[in-house]
């Protein structure tokens, strides 16, 4: 029995299955019931069966990892209604209901797929059903519910809900018996106790809840939802109680945590406490509440947190915002009634950070942060409907009708018509101001999302309106975010609040997109007359300033004319510096300050342009003169008085140190950009920002050495720009804005000054109290020293000033011996002082020189320039009283000095200690001393003695000479002769005391050699005598030279020394080297000769330096590249001179030598920094030396390149990347071949170069560095004489300077060639003459032959046209090197390169060279010129220049002799048909008639000739004829100025020009001037005429629409006929002239026609001409029938002026069958890229030619045939195009790419309309806007 109601029960499960797929869920109750009824089985055993069968069942429904099908959705929502039914059926029953859950509900969650989201839903809301139905909440709440929450607290990782056991594991059983029964295999389900997919719990849990309140809506509703009441009420409350602890946590926890509190849980929540206030439940027998205004708090609270996490969170919470405000609008207040009974709101206005948050969130960098900012301030301010204009009392009171306002511009009137167009903005008197805050948001909503999403017309158009307004409305004290909501009192004072807002709006200015807008928000915000509005610009946000305004000015696009002809600032770096002004103007001295040290510490985090440092500079001196203008009247300026006045010393000096240093950091700033006009700009204002805010005794010392050491030397120094400020500010600055005791500044400055000495020197300024120190040590206190020593002589002015110091230095000298026991004070610091003054001496008096060699120099030169006054008693002062405290110390300095370097003399023994710790790990860095810190400290002791001696001696010795001079030099060269003696060292620490040694040397060397003199050679003498064995008959300084370089070569071959170490080592080698090479040159400026012929020294041992030098070169070191290149130098000028006859002699230099050494000069070139300037002159004057260039053998030996030849060409070639070098060797090179023209016909190859290389492009970087690097400027010096310093001055730091020595050098040339066949004629004369023959042929052969040189077709400004215009000023300049030999070739290059098509920059050089040519020899001007000017079928552009050529012939040849020759072939010209020949030719006849011609008297009687007569009517025409007047003015004198001769001069070529152009120093030719003229008037003429055609249309379109306006025609019987004809017939055309029947028997007509046959022929063209009409005919039907399927649809595009956006528009036109395009010119037509991307389009639409100025009468026109008129454009009233429904008869108007849809335009519109958009650019192309809205025409079109 069993088995069969088995069997009956499986065949019934079978039907039930098949009936779930076949039949919809609404049927199933249905169905179920039937079979109860027909079966008679029970609802529970039915349940029961298909709960087990349940597995079975969908098996086949779930597939893995893949979503349900629809079949399969409705299979499982079937079953599930099934199970649901019957649940209902046999009522409640625990039991049941949770199997049911645990074995079906719950495990059909986890295993269907996250996807199949409706699947869940249904099956949820069947269950809730059941729920309803049976009113088992408890059940629910017990098991499910807490099964959810239960893994919701998992998944934040606590756990607070505690769900049943019992439940729990029956679900773990069904999930297991699911999974073996369907085999669904993944990785959740192969652990069935694993969590539960968060969001299927949040929403199971947000649906039950949802449930809950729908099912307590029926009942009354109470404000309040206990847990006490009916099982759904505390179902509710327990699970909103739950719910609001779990978001709590969920919002602080991941991004999909934070996604399930903000999509499930908060919407359910706030929805019941829309409906509740508070939430009440038991907990422990204990009553809990949960009222709304705490939950929003923390809400709020976790919303706070998120914004300061990051912009994730900041998005999470801005939707959070946005869905609370979405439920609580604000509209209403919203009360809470807490236990006490009292009334509460909360309402997030109230809450000032919600507000801050706002506006972060509004200039947020991120898009989406930024809409939702402003949308959630929408809901705030209820304006979600846009920004529409308030209607009622809200709407602004508008002035009476035709009235202008007063004042307004066009502009502003074009303004205000955009700003009504879009809705707000009516003009209004300072009266009719915004008369609530409503429209005071509208109007900032309108402004911001301007600067978002509309076109940029429509900001300019509305924005300085709106944002008056926006300031007037702030002079009333009412903030826009208090006006919100009477609930912030508080703030209703603050009248600053608008500001807040505003700067939102100039911050999204400043950074928009679009360059445009970001220019007019600027210029908009410095244009504010703040004084209009009672001086707010105090209001303005100091975070606003500091920021965005500052981000703002650093953009480039404000200063576009920055820089330019050397003005470095523009117009809004002025505005800018106004507003600082205005704006510190209004705050107390204190917080000017504290402003001040804000504002220049902007520099510190935000790298700035050069403008913008320059703007930041000159906002700080403009905001730190903003107290010490005129007085204003405030509050803040009152109290600062009284502070001033109670006590001076009560403001904060900290501040003012603080300010100081900051100011520091922006002048260090300005130093990465080496352009000295701009670093003196930024300099300048910051020392006048220090000068106007901190008085020196203010700042500690300390701080004031490091802010005026920051200042460039060369501003500072003897003759610098800003020395005479600086020495103001220091004595003491007397403004307003200082103390009573500013009066004192310079002797308290003055007292520091002398104090710093002893304080300095002081034990007790050392750290700890060991004397040790290291060389890091020691150059922190020499920088420091130095610092102070600058400023000293900076603040001293009289002699007396300086008594203490020289006190100081007497006592402390006298007795250094003693303190280096005592230890009273530090010796080594005393000497660093002494130290720091002598070299701060030494650069005054190089200083003092320079200026007296520019003063000089300009006084010779009578140049009038500003030159800053230098006060030479200055310098006098302490170059006279400094020597003699020095002499009177020097002998105890001595004293000291050789007892501190007996540390030298324990070099052998010393033995290898303990290295300190800082030696041993030290990694990378300058390489340190290998020694204790004890041996360290008295090395660098010894070292410094040494330099400090050698200092003091060197600058002494020039200005006496007494005992302690000569024993100087006796003790300093006793002690050279001791360093280069010693014995060998094998310890390493032997080896360092060994290279301190050298270390000290090379110091002292240079002294020694510096004030070479007699006393010096005897003392040589004497010494060498005695320490070294002298070989009779060896030159003087022989036995020196070895021992130095066999003694420093085996300390470093012992190789006990570091690898640094060995560096520092070859360094001082090199140093001492360089000494004793230029001991020779040193006698010889001071006059001495050795009185035997022995020389200072001998050929082997130059040989032996030389071969070291060179060996080493390969890889010397950076720091030691200059020493060897200067010790080559000075050996090759050895070589060159004494004894030695010949260079290249077997005694002397040689060949190979001279391989060796440009070639290991060449590999040290190219590794070295190819930037610095000292090098790579150091490089060409040591390489390229003038003693070895004469020697043509260096040069080509054997046909092959020699070592010069081969060392210039690769300088040449790699000069192609670096600049630097190319005019470096420009320079060095053109004067070495001035001096040896003989060498000048190697290099043709390498002058071309020169020749076409570089274009005006000024080095900066090159100027600067020259100007602070003593090195660039020395080693420049020493390269060759510049053959013009005038051009070298004004080019060198360009690219062009290679050409322009190249001109100079053959232009002095010249002048020797000239020198040919005269008394004076030399070889170098011969040779000039012949280089420049063939350098001027090699140019000429290259314009004719060279690829490029040659070209016909080239643009404008390429790198053709630029190196076609640098051979022919070359060419212009060697056009004295024209001789009869060669002048055949020269004018046959000249006439090809003239007949080529030239533009007027080349051609001008080419007609001055033939110009100088024929008037160097006359004959060929009747042999070549005037047959060229007969030649009539000449290019026009040829003749133009043959024709100046021969006029300037005329007008520059002696006595008029070619006047005859030339004039008759020019005067035809002057009725050419060709308009830019013939005014030449006009120009030009004129300026020769009016030279040659004189004016005959009138009243005498003599007769004239013919010619004569016509020659003078001729010049009276040419006279008075005013086109010709007009042509001849645009000359500007251009024909009296030019002269020929000097034109082929460099300076004719470049000088005069350089500071007017930039092309290539091209001036406009005569050719151009006259070509602008022309086409001047013609497109003047054009304009006229398209003005007439434009009326003429505009009357006709008037006449054509206006009924009124149509007159009778006078050929009305024409128009009648042609009315009568077909349509077709309107295309028709009369091919030609036919004849009728009695004119074809007319006899004349024979004699027309010709014979019968011509008849025939054309009685067969007449068939041909019936045929082509029919042809035409048919044509014009299908026309018609294609008119007809046309769309009433016209674009007007006439505002499009781009071809690709036109020629598309066409296209689309065409496929939409649009009935016509409206463009602006029909010319376009013809273009190429039109018909390339229309695609024979504009054959087929109908195209009318519409002008901008016709596009209002168009529409008119259009508007009375019946036609609506929309526009396409983003405004405020317009319609997104979705909701649009159009006309049929419709006219688009598409508006401008940038600016849109003109407001004169917009007013004509019946409605715009506007494509909705979603992304964050919010602009589409405006071809794909117009094919956007014709589809959608078409489509609704369609659809009717």
């Amino acid at each position: 029995m069993s088995a069969i109601k088995s069997e009956s029960m499986d065949s019934l499960m079978a039907s039930l299955s098949t009936g779930f797929g076949k039949l919809p869920p609404a049927a199933i109750p249905a169905m179920l019931d039937c079979i109860l009824a027909s079966t008679g089985l029970s609802p529970p055993s039915l349940f029961a069966s298909l709960l087990d069968a349940f597995p079975t069942l969908i098996k086949d429904i779930i597939k893995e990892d893949q979503k349900l099908g629809s079949d399969g959705c409705n299979y499982l929502t079937s079953l599930v209604v099934a199970l649901c039914h019957l649940l209902k059926k046999f009522g409640a029953n625990n039991i049941a209901l949770q199997s049911f859950m645990s074995r079906s509900f719950i495990p059909l969650l986890k295993i269907v797929h996250a996807s199949d989201r409706e699947v869940l839903n249904q099956i949820a809301e069947s269950f809730i059903d059941v729920v309803i139905g049976t009113d088992s909440w408890a059940v629910v709440e017990e098991t499910l519910v807490q099964f959810f929450l239960r893994y919701v607290d998992l998944s934040t990782g606590m756990l607070q809900s505690k769900g049943s056991d019992v439940f729990e594991s029956s679900v773990f059983q069904g999930l297991n018996d699911l999974t073996n029964d369907v085999g669904v295999v993944k990785e959740h389900m192969m652990s069935p106790s694993g969590p539960f997919p968060l969001p299927i719990s949040c929403h199971i849990v947000t649906l039950m809840l949802d449930a809950a309140l729908r099912s307590l809506q029926a009942a009354p509703i109470s404000e309040f939802l206990v847990a006490h009441g009916s099982y759904a009420e505390k179902f509710a409350a327990n699970l909103i109680w739950d719910l609001c602890n779990v978001t709590e946590g969920l919002l602080v926890q991941s991004v999909e945590h934070r996604s399930c509190a903000i999509g499930f849980f908060l919407p359910i929540i706030f929805k019941a406490f829309v409906s509740y206030q508070y939430v009440e439940i038991s907990i422990h027998g204990q009553t809990c509440k949960l009222s709304r205004k705490c939950f929003l708090k923390k809400i709020w609270k976790c919303c706070r947190k998120l914004f300061s996490l990051g912009p994730l969170e900041r998005r999470d919470a801005y939707n959070t915002l946005s869905l609370y405000l979405s439920f609580f609008p604000c509209t209403e207040e919203y009360e809470d009634v807490d236990t006490s009974g009292s009334v509460e709101a909360f309402d997030i206005r109230a809450e000032k950070e919600f507000w801050d948050e706002i506006r972060r969130g509004l200039v947020d960098k991120e898009g989406l942060v930024r809409k939702q900012s402003l949308q959630i301030l929408k809901n705030v301010l209820h304006l979600n409907g846009g920004s529409q204009p308030s209607s009622g009392d809200s709407e602004l009171k508008l002035h009476e009708r035709g009235q202008i306002p007063h004042g307004m511009t066009k502009r502003e009137l074009w303004a205000d018509k955009e700003a009504k167009s879009m809705g707000v903005g009516k003009i209004c008197n300072t009266a009719d101001l915004y008369s609530n805050s409503q429209q005071q948001w509208e109007a900032f909503i309108l402004l911001y999302e301007m600067l978002e999403e509309y076109g940029t017309h429509l900001v300019e158009a509305a924005w300085n309106h709106q944002v008056s307004l926006l300031l007037q409305f702030s002079m009333s004290h009412v903030n826009l975010a208090s006006s919100v909501n009477g609930v912030h009192q508080s703030q209703i004072e603050a009248s600053g609040e608008v500001f807040n807002w505003l700067s939102i709006l100039w911050e999204r200015g400043f950074c928009h997109d679009n360059p445009l807008v970001r220019c007019l928000i600027m210029q908009s915000f410095l244009g504010i007359e703040w004084k209009h509005y009672g001086n707010c610009a105090k209001s303005v946000p100091e975070t606003f300033v500091l920021g965005p305004f500052m981000q703002g000015l650093n953009d480039p696009v404000h200063h576009k004319d920055f820089g330019v002809k050397g003005v470095y600032s523009s117009r809004i770096i002025e505005g800018a510096a106004w507003f600082l002004h205005q704006y510190t103007s209004c705050l107390n001295k204190r917080k000017q300050i504290a402003f001040l040290c804000n504002l220049a510490s902007v520099a510190k985090w935000q790298s700035f342009c050069r403008a913008g440092l320059v703007g930041l500079s000159e906002c700080i001196a403009s905001a730190a003169s903003g107290s010490n203008g005129e007085a204003k009247w405030h509050e803040d300026a009152f109290l600062d008085m009284v502070e001033v006045e109670i006590s001076s010393e009560s403001f904060p000096h900290h501040d003012k140190t603080v300010l100081l240093d900051v100011l520091r950091f922006v002048i260090e700033s300005s130093k990465q950009h080496f352009n000295p006009n701009y670093r003196f700009r930024v300099c300048d204002k910051i020392l006048e920002a220090a000068a106007s805010t901190v008085c020196t005794f203010e700042v500690p010392l300390e701080i004031l050495l490091h802010f005026i050491s920051a200042l460039p030397r060369e501003f500072t120094d003897h003759g610098g720009s800003l020395r005479v400020k600086v020495q103001e500010w220091l004595s003491g600055c007397g403004k307003k804005h200082c103390s009573a005791n500013c009066c004192n500044t310079e002797v308290k400055l003055l007292k520091s000054l002398h104090d710093f000495p002893k304080t300095f020197t002081s034990c007790t300024y050392l750290i700890d109290a060991s004397l040790t120190y290291n060389d890091e040590d020691l150059d922190a206190w020499k920088c420091e020293a130095k610092r102070w020593a600058r400023v000293l002589f900076l603040a001293v002015k009289k002699d007396h000033q300086l008594t203490p110091l020289f006190t100081f230095i007497q006592n402390h000298g006298a007795n250094i011996c003693k303190q280096n026991n005592d230890m009273e004070w530090i010796p080594v610091k005393f000497l660093i002082i002494t130290l720091s003054l002598v070299m701060e001496l030494q650069i005054m008096q190089e200083r003092a020189a320079e200026c007296g060699n520019k003063v000089q120099s300009r006084s010779e030169s009578s140049v009038l320039e500003t030159v800053v006054r230098f006060n030479y008693g200055e310098a006098a002062i302490s170059f006279e009283k400094f020597p003699k405290i020095f002499l009177l110390i020097l002998e105890e300095l001595i004293s000291f000095a050789n007892m501190s370097c007996s540390i030298f003399s324990f070099s052998t023994g010393t033995e290898d200690k303990a290295l300190p710790s800082s030696v041993r790990g030290k990694l990378g860095g300058p390489s340190q001393r290998r020694l204790s810190s004890s041996t360290t400290a008295a090395v660098l002791q010894a070292e410094t003695a040494m330099k400090s001696v050698a200092a003091i001696l060197s600058w002494c010795a020039q200005f006496k000479s007494d005992v302690s001079v000569d024993f100087t030099f006796s003790f300093l060269w006793k002690f050279f002769l001791k360093t280069i003696t010693p014995p060998s060292c094998d310890s390493e620490a032997g080896a360092e005391i060994c290279l301190a040694a050298y270390e000290a040397l090379a110091p002292v060397l240079r002294a020694l050699v510096s004030v070479f003199s007699l006393q010096v050679l005897d003392t040589i003498r004497e010494n060498d005598k005695v320490l070294l064995p002298k070989v009779e008959g060896a030159p003087l300084l022989d036995s020196l030279a070895l021992s130095f370089l066999q003694n420093i070569n085996n300390l470093l071959n012992v190789g006990v020394l570091a690898r640094g170490r060995r560096a520092v080592l070859m360094n001082a080698k090199w140093l001492c080297l360089e000494s004793l090479l230029s001991i020779p040159s040193y006698a010889h400026v001071s006059g001495l000769h050795l009185e035997d012929t022995n020389g200072f020294f001998s050929d082997a041992i130059l040989r032996l330096i030389f071969t070291d030098l060179v060996e080493s070169l390969e890889n010397a070191g950076e720091v030691s590249v200059l020493s060897m290149l200067r010790s080559v130098r000075l050996a090759l000028g050895l070589f060159a001179n004494g004894t030695f006859h010949s260079v290249s002699s077997c005694n002397g230099l040689d060949v190979q030598m001279m391989w060796h050494l440009v070639r290991s000069s060449w590999i040290l070139h190219i590794s070295c920094n190819k930037r610095r300037v000292a090098p790579i002159a150091a490089l060409l004057s040591s390489v390229l030396h003038c003693s070895v260039f004469g020697d043509e053998k260096m040069h080509v030996a054997n046909s092959e390149p020699g070592p010069l030849k081969w060392f210039i060409e690769n300088v040449i070639e790699e000069g192609k990347k670096s600049p630097r070098t190319i005019r470096l060797a420009a320079l060095h090179l053109t004067g070495l071949w001035l001096s040896n023209p003989r060498t000048i016909k190697y290099y043709m190859k390498e002058l071309k170069l020169l020749s076409l290389y570089g274009s005006v492009a000024f080095d900066e970087d090159f100027e600067g560095e020259l100007a602070d690097n003593f090195d660039a400027r020395s080693e420049v010096s020493l390269l060759a004489k510049s053959t013009s310093p005038e051009l070298t001055e004004a080019f060198i730091n360009t690219e062009l300077y290679g050409r322009v020595s190249v001109a100079v050098l053959f232009y002095k040339l010249a002048d020797l060639a000239d020198m040919v066949g005269s008394k004076n004629e030399t070889e170098d004369c011969h040779a000039a003459l012949e280089s420049g023959k063939l350098f001027l042929q090699e140019l000429l052969d290259s314009a004719v032959n060279d690829k490029d040189l040659a070209k016909d077709l080239y643009k404008k400004y390429s790198a053709i046209h630029r190196r076609k215009i640098r051979a022919w000023q070359m060419i212009c300049v060697l056009s004295r090197f024209a001789r009869q030999d060669i002048v055949g070739h020269v004018t046959r290059s000249l006439h090809i390169s003239l007949s080529r098509n030239n533009l007027p920059a080349v051609r001008q050089y080419l007609e001055t060279f033939a110009i100088n040519i024929y008037l160097k020899f006359p004959s060929l001007v009747g042999e070549q010129l005037v047959p060229i000017l007969r030649d009539y079928d000449m290019r026009p552009q040829a003749l133009s220049s043959y024709v100046f050529i021969a006029a300037n012939v005329i007008l520059h040849a002696s006595e008029a002799r070619h006047l005859n020759e030339l004039l008759p072939p020019i005067v035809p010209f002057l009725t050419s048909h060709h308009h830019s020949l013939r005014g030449f030719t006009q120009l030009l006849v004129y300026q020769v008639i009016c030279k040659l011609f004189p004016t005959s008297d009138s009243g005498a009687s003599q007769i004239i000739p013919l010619e004569k007569r016509c020659f003078e009517d001729l010049k009276a025409y040419l006279a008075k004829n005013s086109d010709c007047v007009r042509l001849r003015a645009s000359m500007e004198g251009y024909l009296d100025a030019y002269n020929p001769k000097s034109s082929v001069t460099p300076a004719g070529i470049f000088i005069n020009r350089v500071e007017e152009l930039e092309f290539e120093c091209v001036p406009i030719s005569l050719m151009e001037r006259v070509l602008t003229f022309l086409n001047d008037a013609r497109e003047d003429l054009r304009c006229s005429m398209a003005r007439d055609v434009v009326t003429i249309k505009n009357e006709s379109m008037r006449i054509d629409g206006d009924p009124d306006c149509m007159e009778p025609s006078c050929n009305a019987k024409e128009e009648k006929l042609l009315s009568q004809l077909p349509k077709d017939a309107c295309l028709d055309f009369q091919k030609k002239v036919t004849l009728s029947k009695h004119e074809k028997k007319d006899n004349d007509a024979s004699s027309f026609f010709g014979n019968k046959e011509s008849y025939k022929q054309l009685v067969e063209m007449e068939k041909d001409d019936q045929l082509l009409d029919q042809f035409f005919q048919s044509r014009s039907l299908a026309m018609e029938r294609i008119r007809a399927s046309q769309q009433p649809l016209i674009l007007v595009a006439s505002l499009l002026d781009r071809i690709p956006n036109l020629a598309g528009l066409a296209r689309t036109c065409e496929v939409f069958k649009a009935s016509g395009l409206a463009i602006a010119d029909a010319n376009i037509l013809r273009d190429k890229q039109f018909q390339l991307i229309s695609v024979t389009a504009e054959k087929w639409v109908p195209i009318i030619e519409v002008p901008v100025n016709s596009v209002k009468v168009f529409l008119e026109k259009k508007k009375r045939e019946g036609f609506s008129i929309l526009g396409l454009e983003q405004t405020a009233n317009s319609i997104p195009l979705d909701q649009y429904v159009f006309p049929t008869k419709t006219v688009l108007v598409l508006g401008r790419e940038k600016e849109g849809i003109p407001v004169d335009i917009i007013h004509i519109l019946d409605a715009c309309i506007e494509i909705p958009q979603l992304g964050v650019v919010r602009s589409l192309n405006v071809h794909v806007s117009g094919a956007i809205a014709v589809w959608e025409y078409t489509r609704q079109q369609r659809s009717q």
